[in-house]
């Protein structure tokens, strides 16, 4: 099954294609342009690089959120519109949990960690299974750095580019518990996206292109500064 997989959830991007469970072709970008000034383009480069077309094609796939409430939307938008006009099938993956799957073969519990800005981050925590894959164990949450340290009863690997930011504070605190994933592994990576909507697609648990909507975790600025929107907001104004 070939499949175009995007992630336009962070400042880093990324477009992959996929065929049945083999990353064909990766292309990411870690770039302070916006998303929707390089997306098109970086589809158009991928294919021709395979020598596919969109029309050949068997699904698509991208990141839904929780992550950057714009990026999220160019990603989201383009590829459901691609999937819809051409009734192909169409999967939205949770971000953490693309981050979380070059990981799967860890024998330690996993903590996913996106930066949320506002002094906050993203996050998740993944167990292992017996069959070499990661269960997510509760909700994605959004929490300040130190929100996350309840979560975390012993030896964890950390990833992503909250973890990052926050090492020094989650090493003070933690020690030897946490334990911090090779570099390459904080950044999102598409083909994961795609090796993910690959199982989806076999399970026939496939999305509706139009009902799928962003996972933002938290309301967008638009939402708590909008009376109509924020009841809290409403019951100041009136």
């Amino acid at each position: 099954m070939k499949i175009l997989a995007v992630d336009t959830s962070t400042t880093s991007g990324s477009v992959a294609l996929t065929e049945d469970s083999r990353i064909l072709c990766e292309w990411t970008l870690q770039s302070a342009q916006t998303h929707n000034r390089r997306l098109l383009k970086s589809i158009d480069t991928v294919l021709n690089e395979v020598d596919w077309t969109v029309e050949s094609l068997d699904g698509f796939a991208v990141t839904i959120g929780p992550g950057s409430f714009t990026g999220l939307r160019i990603g989201l938008t383009t590829i459901k519109t691609l999937a819809w006009t051409m009734r192909k099938p169409f999967a939205g993956i949770p971000t953490l949990d693309a981050l979380a799957a070059p990981l799967a073969f860890s024998p330690l519990p996993v903590c996913c960690i996106l930066n949320a800005y506002k002094k906050e981050v993203f996050f998740a925590r993944y167990e292992p299974d017996e069959a070499g894959n990661l269960e997510r164990a509760g909700s994605y949450r959004v929490l300040p750095p130190e929100g996350v340290l309840p979560h975390v009863p012993g030896s964890t690997v950390f990833c992503g580019d909250g973890w990052l930011m926050y090492r020094e504070f989650f090493r003070e605190r933690l020690g030897t518990r946490a334990v911090e994933a090779p570099a390459p592994f904080h950044i999102l990576r598409a083909g994961f996206v795609g090796y993910l909507a690959h199982r989806k697609f076999i399970e026939g648990a496939a999305d509706d292109p139009l009902t799928s909507v962003p996972l933002y975790i938290r309301p967008s600025e638009a939402e708590l500064n909008n009376p109509h929107l924020n009841p809290n907001l409403r019951t100041l104004h009136s």
